[in-house]
């Protein structure tokens, strides 16, 4: 069981170094040396350079596209520092793949967020540290303790610098509600929702309004984009119902170039997402990309220190 006051060591693999090198600058510790590569049948191989016997070990990962890669990199990353003695794995996944398969809404079909939970904690995690999972009950997935930070007051520094006037904050879908009401909380800002029909796994339709955005500004958000279908339906619509300049904000902005076509074509004038995912660079389309690297970081240094990251979830003295 571990003890406290070990060492803390920052290892990632290859999914995103950027972000990995910002929480280590963030936090004032080198990230640890470890070689992650690929053999030519495509198998991953794994070597830390360094003693992390009884150390406080982070391993940076988000499971995004390749996803699979990513995943079997992190495992493995971890059955390596388990096997050579670290006194404590934490997975640092500050985009968590896989959550939208979180239960059985078909016939004969998986629960891939549980299978990906339990593989994290054979593979030795003690303990994880994440951003905006798709649906919160994720958490009970773990037997593990679960640090679930929220992008929130990283998003709202961005939205509050731009000050945009008579802005009405507007949920893509029903299942957005949530976040979408604690975004117009925050932001002392009128609420709306799009009701929208998904047609395949790339495409839905947006079916009408609820709420008033006629001569609004209106901000959009959401935890996670990929193909910005859902995004750009809601846009059209919300154009339509008379609304002004639009904005979307994302947690996870998991771009494909599908992405890139139907941004470019649609009535969004800025995407906003952070960087938990490395966030192409689409022509065309204006994108920007608000760091996390200091919230997950000091999420970091509280957890090696055994101190709370309750305040973290606060704005302006309130819960996220």
């Amino acid at each position: 069981m571990y003890r406290g006051n070990a060492e803390m060591r920052l290892l990632t693999g290859t999914a995103h170094p950027q972000l990995a090198r910002a929480i280590a600058d963030y936090i004032g510790v080198p990230l640890g040396d470890a070689t992650v590569s690929t053999f030519p049948d495509g198998e991953t191989f794994v070597k830390i350079n360094e003693n992390i016997r009884g150390r406080d070990v982070f391993i940076i990962q988000p499971t995004c596209p390749p996803t699979n890669q990513n995943l079997m990199e992190l495992l493995i990353l971890v059955d390596a520092a388990r096997r050579a003695s670290a006194a404590r794995i934490t997975a640092v996944i500050p985009f968590f793949g896989y959550a939208r398969q979180d239960r059985k809404d078909q016939p004969r079909v998986p629960i891939t967020a549980k299978l990906v939970a339990n593989l994290l904690v054979a593979a030795g995690v003690n303990r994880l540290l994440t951003m905006d999972l798709h649906a919160q009950q994720l958490q009970g997935f773990f037997d593990i303790p679960v640090d679930h930070l929220y992008a929130l007051p990283v998003l709202l520094r961005y939205v509050r610098a731009k000050n945009i006037s008579d802005l009405v904050v507007v949920s893509p879908d029903v299942g957005g509600v949530k976040m979408a009401s604690a975004y117009a909380q925050v932001l002392r800002a009128g609420l709306a929702i799009v009701v929208k029909r998904r047609i395949s796994a790339t495409e839905t339709e947006a079916q009408h309004v609820i709420g008033e955005v006629e001569g609004r500004n209106v901000l959009l958000v959401d935890d996670l984009t990929e193909t910005a279908g859902t995004l750009a339906g809601a846009a059209k619509m919300l154009r339509a119902a008379g609304a002004r300049d639009i904005y979307a904000m994302v947690s996870h902005a998991v771009l494909t170039p599908m992405a890139g076509e139907r941004l470019r074509n649609s009535e969004i004038k800025e995407l906003v997402a952070t960087d938990s995912v490395p966030v192409p660079r689409l022509e065309g389309c204006h994108i920007t990309t608000c760091s996390v690297a200091e919230l997950l970081g000091e999420g970091i240094k509280r957890i090696h220190d055994d101190e709370s990251v309750t305040s973290l979830f606060e704005i302006n003295g309130h819960p996220a």
